[in-house]
């Protein structure tokens, strides 16, 4: 598959059509090949045909036309099923279609491809699908990441150019580490969350995969900008098109000492380095910092989630819509004969700590206590942003390369370290990228980019910079 602006340029020209380019797409999703990855849960010719014959009638092409994107399941559309990977919502059908998804065809994209993920975006492997887990296109014993692992291996495997995923607390940027792509976090505020399905409402945030920065940036240019949907959408204009560097001269990149403890994974220090070397020669200045808050951001992450999930979740009920079980004789029945066919292991595990930690008596010692320590966590990054002098930052994206299948389900705690670096940018609500450095034993090494409130623009501008001089796909000694 092209690249976003190879595409649009060639429906533009006349060289293409979208039609044709949405019967390219369909041949390949009905491949084994692709099919095996299991990273779709639901696609349609006919909605791909019908997004290219309006991109094709009209009089202007727009900045996205003919381009398919897939979109992750937890993201409403009214011409297919949105079902969040999960048993109580399957076969549902939403009566409106997402901010996101209205944007995107209106700018000429083809988005009749539904991703798989983890239930209720919850995860990070996309092991915790009701409908089976998502293979990694690179090495199909290993995990994609997730929780929106399905676009992600969409993206990777070649597909198609560009994906929205949601991020929580990395579940873009993290499967996109693992699966050798871009990943881009706008922050909160900067995308409509207009028919994202609920999940954490202070952290979730509708992001972008793409094969390359600006294969990324071409998508959140359209999908930006305020919503009167979505009264949590911050009032400034959609992110503009990142204008061409030659350098990062001027820009002064800050290295968390937190984020390169001594344990690091010999691989993934070899990567960050070779990097931190490249940004050197290009021209940026290199500075040590500390974010002394920051090694209690997991845990707060996994007290303040569940509690929103908790909240969110209550209204699958079997009353309203979904999966029901039970006459409805015993309200009380009918809760617990729904919810426990219709949620998986992990969603209950949440909602029982989100119910715990919300609960009187509880409530001030946990939830209160974690929302203290993510103003801490927010401060740690405005200190050095709008005080220190800091453009940006660079860590890790993840601790490890992609682990193996199945061998963290049944460690959940294990399975939540693999946010460890990415959580706390979600908490503080900012920008952020991830985009390959390298390999380690053959597989993707993610190097995480960092930005200030409304900082995407800029942020992407030294991503693409950084993305023409890194090694990307070349082992990275210790």
């Amino acid at each position: 598959m092209d690249s976003v602006a190879e595409i649009v340029a060639a429906v533009k020209e006349g060289g293409t059509t979208a039609g044709a380019v949405a019967h390219s797409v369909g041949g390949q999703l009905g491949t084994p090949e692709v099919q095996q990855l299991n990273a779709t849960l639901d696609w349609s010719q006919g909605v791909l045909d019908g997004d290219a014959a309006r991109a094709d009638a009209a009089e202007t092409p727009g900045p996205l036309a003919g381009v398919p994107i897939a979109i992750k399941d937890n993201i409403v559309t009214i011409e297919q099923p949105t079902t969040c990977a999960s048993r109580i919502l399957q076969g549902y059908r939403s009566p409106y279609d997402a901010t996101v998804v209205n944007r995107l065809r209106a700018a000429g994209a083809l988005v009749g491809i539904k991703t798989n993920l983890d239930e209720f975006a919850m995860g990070s492997s996309t092991e915790h699908s009701a409908f089976g887990r998502v293979l990694n296109p690179l090495d199909h014993d290993r995990v994609p990441g997730g929780s929106s692992g399905g676009s992600a291996a969409l993206v990777a495997a070649g597909v198609v150019p560009a994906a929205l995923g949601s991020e929580t607390g990395g579940s873009v940027r993290q499967p996109a580490s693992f699966c050798g792509i871009v990943g881009v976090k706008p922050g909160y505020g900067r995308v409509s969350r207009f028919g994202l399905v609920a999940f954490g409402s202070s952290l979730d945030c509708i992001s972008v995969f793409g094969r390359t920065v600006a294969d990324a940036a071409s998508v959140l240019q359209v999908i930006s900008g305020p919503d009167p949907h979505d009264a949590t959408t911050v009032s400034a204009p959609a992110v503009a098109a990142p204008a061409h560097r030659q350098d990062l001269s001027g820009i002064t990149i800050g290295l968390p000492k937190e984020c390169f403890p001594a344990d690091l994974d010999p691989g993934i220090r070899a990567a960050c380095d070779r990097t931190v070397g490249i940004l050197r020669d290009l021209g940026a200045e290199v500075r040590d910092v500390s974010l002394p808050h920051t090694r209690y951001a997991v845990a707060t992450y996994y007290v303040i989630n569940p509690a929103e999930a908790s909240a969110n979740l209550a209204r699958y009920d079997g009353v309203r819509y979904g999966l029901r079980r039970g006459d409805g004789a015993d309200v009380r029945a009918l809760y617990r004969a729904t919810r426990g066919a219709g949620f998986g292991a992990e969603v209950k595990r949440r909602i029982i700590i989100g119910t715990y930690v919300l609960s009187a008596g509880y409530y001030d010692a946990y939830y209160t206590k974690a929302q203290q320590v993510r103003e801490l966590i927010a401060g740690d990054f405005d200190r050095l942003f709008h005080e220190e002098g800091i453009s940006y930052l660079f860590t890790p994206t993840t601790p490890t390369v992609a682990f193996r299948a199945g061998e963290r389900t049944d460690d959940p705690v294990q399975m939540y370290l693999a946010d460890i670096f990415v959580a706390s940018v979600s908490l503080a609500g900012l920008p952020a990228l991830s985009m390959p450095i390298g390999r380690s034993g053959g597989l993707p090494v993610g190097g995480h980019l960092i930005g200030p409130h409304l900082g995407e623009t800029g942020l992407l501008e030294t991503a693409a910079v950084l993305e023409r001089a890194v090694p990307a796909t070349e082992e990275a000694l210790p």
